[in-house]
């Protein structure tokens, strides 16, 4: 019995129970995630060519299947005989959020239902959601991939998983408890209400449950990892962690590593079109996801950047056919690089996301700046602050709202105030606001540069 409570029982999910469930479901999650095992390490080149291959197959079924897409294409002159040439994707209009908002409906390619299909929605920084749809083939297919990226972090499947996120899933009745227990079981952290109290309780659940994946996000994980340290809290041990949904900036990820003496996984994708980069277990940059999407890093005049040279990240997702994804812009910034990771695996890197588009300030004259690279620079360099977040309603106005920690001071405000007046310009309102907690948002996310411009 003591067995079936660690190794055994895990291995039972894996080998018997997750197996079962997925063939009583009839769904290519397994069959598709051993596939995906194996086609990692295939040469760069072999992947180019399918990627190749899959983004052609898709614009000729957009062309044929989908009326939205096919008026984009022939107001872009894009041709049916240019489908299949290399260039024709750069001639295709980027989709942005505000077009899908407007032709959701019309995005549906002909011989799909919407009421049959899968709907998830997504927020963002304007707070106005976003409706995706796939097919339940497409969602698994999208799962397996995620199943071989958490595989990256040193977990195994079948392994409780600890899950700090807002809003969690919870299951509900008997059949779903069991369900659960029995395939995928998972403790969980509720970042909308994080507290002594309530990681008091998830570190009693974690030395019953024994989870060995800690998953999140980012900053959740950090503020999790000061709680543990700061309480002098034993027993969450994790093989893995995986760190998503948000930039991970350096200081929070030298914290949690410190704490919990393991490397931190960063991993970026979005609700659109699921998985896009992940560390592996080198930590060398972000393996593209280039099995399931063609992605693209666009200077601002629409060319490409360069390697080493920030640009938006631009998607085209090549598996969802119902809804598709062409184009789309993520409203990230990345960074694209030639180098090769040493793991051996031939999906290229991306060097790291360097904010949202949305989180980039922007100065009196013209020019943008990462908010996150400032809440870096300041963050870790001033002593007394413990959070900070930055809110740009105007060019001329910036409010720079601040947990205080135990050093904070009247030179603190100072410090803060000089650094971002000489920053920013003479012209340019400074407000330093001391605040008790820098709240997350709906989703269980935090938001620590905000531009309303």
């Amino acid at each position: 019995m003591m067995a079936l409570n660690g190794n055994g029982l895990s291995w039972l999910r894996r080998a018997v129970f997750e197996p079962l469930y997925y063939l009583r479901a009839g769904s290519p999650f397994l069959d598709y995630w051993i596939t995906l095992e194996q086609t990692q390490y295939l040469p760069e080149t072999v992947l180019r060519e399918r990627q190749r291959r899959r983004l052609r197959d898709l614009l000729r079924y957009a062309w044929e299947n989908n009326a939205f897409y096919r008026s984009r294409f022939e107001s872009a002159g894009v041709t049916p005989g240019m489908l299949d040439t290399d260039d024709c994707i750069a001639k295709i209009p980027i989709l942005t959020k505000a077009d899908i908002r407007s032709h959701t409906a019309d995005m549906i390619s002909r011989g799909f239902d919407r009421g049959e299909l899968l709907n998830f929605k997504t927020g963002g920084s304007t707070g106005k959601s976003l409706d995706i749809y796939v097919t339940e083939e497409c969602s698994e297919l999208r799962n397996s991939c995620a199943r071989r990226h958490d595989l990256w972090t040193g977990w195994k499947s079948g392994e409780p998983i600890a899950a700090v996120w807002g809003n969690p899933y919870l299951p509900h009745g008997v059949k779903q408890k069991l369900r659960d227990w029995l395939v995928s079981p998972m403790i969980y952290l509720d970042t909308m209400c994080i507290s002594e109290e309530a990681i008091v309780r998830f570190a009693d659940e974690w030395k019953r449950v024994r989870p060995t994946l800690l998953f999140g996000h980012a900053h959740s994980i950090y503020v999790l990892a000061q709680y543990v340290r700061d309480l002098k809290l034993s027993g969450i041990r994790p093989t893995g962690i995986l760190s998503t949904s948000m930039m991970l900036m350096p200081h929070e990820r030298r914290t949690i590593e410190s704490v919990f003496g393991i490397k931190v996984t960063d991993r970026y994708g979005c609700e659109e079109v699921s998985l896009i980069a992940s560390e592996c277990e080198k930590h060398e940059g972000m393996h593209l996801n280039i099995e399931h999407l063609y992605i693209e890093f666009v200077r601002d005049d629409g060319s490409p950047a360069a390697s080493g040279e920030p640009g938006a990240i631009v998607v085209t997702d090549l598996m969802n056919r119902a809804m598709p994804f062409i184009r789309y812009r993520v409203e990230d910034v990345g960074v694209p690089t030639d180098r090769k990771c040493s793991c051996g695996r031939g999906l290229p890197l991306m060097e790291s996301v360097t904010g949202r588009v949305a989180d980039f300030l922007v100065k009196s004259d013209g020019s943008r700046v990462a908010g996150v690279s400032l809440i870096e620079n300041t963050l870790t360099k001033i002593p007394g602050i413990d959070q900070m977040q930055l809110v740009q309603e105007a060019v001329d106005s910036l409010v720079v709202r601040v947990v205080p920690g135990a050093e904070f001071n009247d030179a603190t405000r100072r410090e803060l105030h000089d650094y971002f007046k000489e920053l920013f310009g003479g012209q340019t309102k400074i407000e330093v606001t001391a605040v008790e907690a820098i709240l997350p948002e709906a989703s269980g996310k935090y938001r620590f540069s905000i531009c309303r411009i």
